[in-house]
């Protein structure tokens, strides 16, 4: 079992920056995609960014340029960070594990999830 605990949201003014964190416990000998995905109360989850087994990244266009997902090369920290921050990006910001070789932002292929993370961004 995967346990993951999310980090770093808070608010933050338009055009700013922020650093979410992911730190995963409970099978660090099983190599897993991760991703991070958003959810307001007016709409669906969303996947954000993704990083396969391999270091290939994934991410929705609407923050293509502006976010950057990483990770420690142990595995064990998974990494958003987020520049230009808009209003838009308001929400909920989960992160998602699969033992897969790669995984993109579909929410069906992630068994593993965090509790969230609040990102609030003012004008």
């Amino acid at each position: 079992q995967v346990q993951l605990v999310e980090s770093g949201g808070g608010s933050v003014q338009s055009g700013g920056s922020l650093r979410l964190s992911c730190e995963t416990s409970g099978n660090r000998y099983t190599k897993h995609c991760m991703g991070w995905f958003r959810q307001t109360p007016e709409k669906e989850r969303e996947g954000v960014a993704s990083i396969d087994v391999d270091g290939s990244t994934t991410y929705a266009e609407s923050v293509k340029g502006r976010f950057t997902i990483s990770q420690e090369p142990d595995g064990n920290t998974l990494y958003l960070q987020m520049d230009d921050i808009q209003h838009d990006d308001t929400a909920m910001y989960f992160c998602a594990g699969a033992r897969f070789l790669s995984c993109g932002l579909s929410n069906e292929q992630y068994p593993y999830w965090g509790q969230g993370t609040q990102v609030t961004v003012s004008s």
